[in-house]
């Protein structure tokens, strides 16, 4: 799945990133809001897990502009603002769920689990991709070859996908970054 964090805490959206990489997914981190409006309009993602609390644009006005843009990425709302007044003004913006810092892993695993699941209910489980005899499974996040598996990192794994799905084509340095690193690459080398 890919996932875009939107979190101004450094040590927060490390740690975000961390697990959920060990999770397979691959995430990209922003850490204000300009920056986060622009990678969930400009990028197709699967969820986003977004704080309130941002500077440029908050949260609150990043799932508005979004919702107004017809953009139904599931939206999850990360943050320490805990009041009710609080939580209920997050899902009228058009967030999807909420959860309050501090949090525990494991239940922001199921939240994400659940709002993507409630986002697109009637897919296929299990999309496979098949080049030759190398067949790609997207929902388990598996490769084999010829009935093997190949155990791969999670970054082996979104080169292999973006290869897959972009079979007999150049890609550039800069593309394959943003899709894999989630690098904003702009270099004159």
């Amino acid at each position: 799945m890919n996932i875009l964090v939107v979190e101004d805490e450094l040590k927060v959206a490390a740690f975000l990133k961390k697990g959920l990489e060990e999770q397979q997914h691959n995430v990209t981190v922003v850490h204000d809001g300009i920056d986060g409006l622009n990678a969930a309009t400009g990028n197709d993602y699967d969820c986003l897990i977004l704080d309130v609390l941002l500077p440029g644009i908050n949260g609150r006005e990043i799932c508005k502009r979004l919702r107004k843009k017809q953009i139904d990425t599931p939206i999850l709302m990360l943050t320490a603002l805990q009041t009710m007044d609080d939580i209920v003004t997050g899902f009228e913006t058009g967030a999807d769920d909420y959860l309050t810092k501090p949090f525990h892993f494991r239940e922001l695993i199921a939240r994400v689990n659940a709002i993507t699941r409630r986002h697109r209910p009637n897919q296929v489980a299990d999309e496979v991709i098949m080049f030759d005899d190398l067949e790609l499974n997207t929902a388990k996040r598996t490769a084999a070859r010829q009935s093997q598996e190949i155990i791969l990192t999670a970054r082996e794994y979104a080169l292999l996908e973006l290869f897959m799905r972009n079979p007999n084509k150049v890609l550039s340095r800069i593309f394959i970054s943003d899709a894999v690193w989630g690098i904003d690459y702009h270099s004159g080398t």
